[in-house]
């Protein structure tokens, strides 16, 4: 069983979780990507209690996440601006929206449809080989040891 942190882990997915994992930390980015900025913004769309919001704030912009600006000098007010960091996470975000809203579904539909500025056409996310360029299902991926992984040899299929 994982504790509630993890050190021992040598796993990029659990050096992710000590910054995303937290039940609160990737909604709030969803709403810094989505527009939302100030404090009663994020509680209004979340309903979180305010000293919980306000140490998730903290922590994110510790963790480079989201950027702190204040908009008004008396009294300082602050906004939360994502940095690219967060942005970074947005095929993340789409990956889990589209597996709850396959998996997870509400009885209306999805609740959200992303979507090109462009075109308007819908936006998927997709595993790409960076070689060949072919566009992959899981069956066709491998999790290989990197150089951050010592003394495995094994290779780890996906089921």
């Amino acid at each position: 069983m994982l504790g509630r942190t993890y050190d021992s882990q040598l796993c990029s997915i659990a050096r992710t979780l000590e910054v995303v994992g937290e039940r609160w930390t990737l909604l709030i980015v969803r709403d810094s990507l989505l527009g939302l900025r100030r404090f009663e913004e994020f509680q209004d769309s979340l309903g979180i209690a305010r000293n919980v919001l306000t140490s998730r704030l903290s922590k994110l912009v510790d963790d480079g996440l989201l950027e702190r600006v204040c908009y008004q000098e008396r009294p300082a007010r602050y906004e939360y601006r994502p940095t690219n960091k967060a942005k970074d996470l947005l095929t993340a975000l789409l990956s889990l929206m589209h597996w709850g809203d396959e998996h997870a579904e509400g009885p209306a539909g999805p609740p959200r449809i992303a979507a090109h500025v462009g075109c308007g056409g819908h936006v998927r996310e997709q595993l790409v080989c960076t070689h060949c360029e072919e566009v992959l299902d899981s069956d066709a991926v491998q999790l290989l040891p990197g150089p951050g992984l010592t003394g495995l040899t094994s290779d780890i299929r996906l089921p």
